[in-house]
């Protein structure tokens, strides 16, 4: 009488170890996606004195870079917290190489902005494009500071206008007016042209008043 044939041993090759594991390396897993921001957006109306927290983020966006810079600095009650990519720029001009400079002044206000979000300081930011990817720049270190995210449109007459960034003018106006911009992370907007432009006389950061 023979004996019973005992267990075949298998031998597994080496990389095939750990196929059912976690530490089989995942395939296309990809960079991680990024955090959702994505919020309620509300459309607020203009009036004469604009209250903010303390510690807010505020985008100031234009088609006419120059009426943004105008409206922020006539509008602030205080200018301290304004930052700009042409402010760092000429701070910056002269210190580095030419072909550095964009790319220097970038970094150097993408920067300031951060550390002073973390601080819990308020910070007003005058974007020079229409582009999401400028505003995301800054909204996402204000949300990961939990700090409130604002925006205020200053809108010109069409004839104003360059005609390139017409259809990036209408998309915004669009998704402002249909509060879509919530998913960017912003929180309120305001849409200003004509005469709402001069009628807001003064933007304050303050707590609400104490109710006596």
């Amino acid at each position: 009488m023979t004996d019973a044939p005992g267990p075949r041993s298998v031998k597994i090759p080496e990389d095939e170890r750990g196929a059912w594991s976690s530490d089989r390396p995942r395939r296309n897993a990809g960079p991680p996606r990024p955090t959702d921001i994505s919020t309620r957006c509300r459309l607020l109306r203009p009036a004469d004195r604009m209250r903010y927290s303390p510690g807010s983020l505020l985008v100031v966006v234009s088609p006419v870079l120059a009426e943004g810079e105008r409206f922020a600095q006539r509008v602030l009650e205080e200018t301290g917290p304004l930052l700009s990519a042409g402010k760092v720029r000429e701070l910056i001009r002269g210190r580095v190489p030419d072909e550095q400079i964009e790319a220097q002044t970038a970094a150097l206000l993408d920067a300031t902005v951060a550390k002073r979000l973390q601080a819990g300081d308020t910070v007003v930011v005058v974007a020079e494009t229409l582009d999401a990817a400028e505003r995301e720049r800054w909204v996402r270190p204000a949300a990961a500071a939990r700090r409130p995210r604002h925006l205020i449109l200053i809108d010109v007459p069409r004839d104003d206008v360059p005609e390139e960034v017409r259809p990036e003018l209408n998309e915004l106006r669009r998704a402002l007016d249909a509060g879509e911009l919530g998913q960017e992370g912003i929180q309120t907007v305001m849409r200003l042209g004509g005469s709402s432009i001069t009628e807001l006389k003064r933007i304050v950061f303050r707590p609400p008043p104490k109710d006596d």
